[in-house]
């Protein structure tokens, strides 16, 4: 068996998030149908991060692997072949270690949460970001988010249904930026840590954008996150203003 890494760019908007289901339409469940007609006997296809129900990736990557040794390229232009009709594509293929793991072998995860602001209704990118109506405070959310960064108890932004055996989690960077674009402003919030607890950045950008409009300070950031009680989080913020962005090894 040879053991491929696979760099994938997808528009989580039409699927059920990334994890194989049975009669759903997911990320997973297409790439594997896709690499199943180079190798019908492929049984390993595994993902680095599993992304919810219409969040993106532009830096996802997974491993398989392949009964046949193929060029790189091959491979990646045959399992695109296969993909055309979903918004999915694989950007890079590579030969790796048996050793290596999409999953457990990461040592950073990188996530961008994206927020339009503009008065009037979204149009072409309604399912790309969160619209929001006012400008956001940035200086306010940078001083909420500095609250976040290093090693905590995130039970407050951690969902009920979250497997992860542990709730303490190490935040490494959370950085803000903005640009003017048409008739509003969009914003970026980077999250960069080793791992993350199922639905952690949408629970905190869902609270960073109450402290952006006015209706939080900054310092309650730091209550509701000692608290350490879910009941305190802000609504989540939408998947759709969610991307992957990049995985280390």
């Amino acid at each position: 068996m040879f053991r491929y890494a696979l760099t994938i760019e997808y528009d989580g908007s039409p699927f059920h998030g990334w994890q194989l289901q049975n009669n759903i339409t997911t990320v997973q469940g297409v790439i594997f149908e896709a690499i199943r007609k180079l190798d019908v006997n492929c049984e390993n296809f595994v993902g680095a991060g599993r992304t919810d129900a219409g969040v993106h990736a532009i830096g996802q990557v997974a491993h398989v692997d392949l009964a046949i040794k193929r060029d790189c390229e091959t491979i990646q232009n045959a399992i695109n072949y296969y993909l055309k009709k979903h918004p999915i594509s694989i950007l890079n293929a590579k030969i790796v270690s048996k050793d290596f793991h999409a999953r457990f072998s990461a040592v950073k995860r990188h996530y961008t949460y994206k927020i339009f602001s503009r008065k009037t209704d979204l149009t072409f990118e309604r399912s790309q970001y969160w619209h929001i109506r006012k400008s956001l405070n940035i200086p306010n959310m940078e001083l909420a988010a500095n609250y976040l960064l290093g090693k905590h108890d995130f039970s407050t932004f951690r969902s009920s249904i979250c497997q992860a055996p542990s709730p303490v989690k190490t935040i490494d960077t959370i950085n803000i930026n903005s640009e003017e674009i048409r008739d509003g402003i969009i914003y970026h919030l980077n999250f960069t840590a080793k791992s993350f607890l199922h639905h952690q950045v949408r629970s905190i950008v869902g609270c960073l954008g109450r402290v952006g409009c006015g209706k939080w300070g900054p310092k309650k950031i730091q209550e509701i996150l000692l608290s350490k009680e879910r009941s305190q989080c802000a609504a989540l913020a939408p998947s759709s203003g969610l991307y992957l962005t990049k995985i280390e090894y």
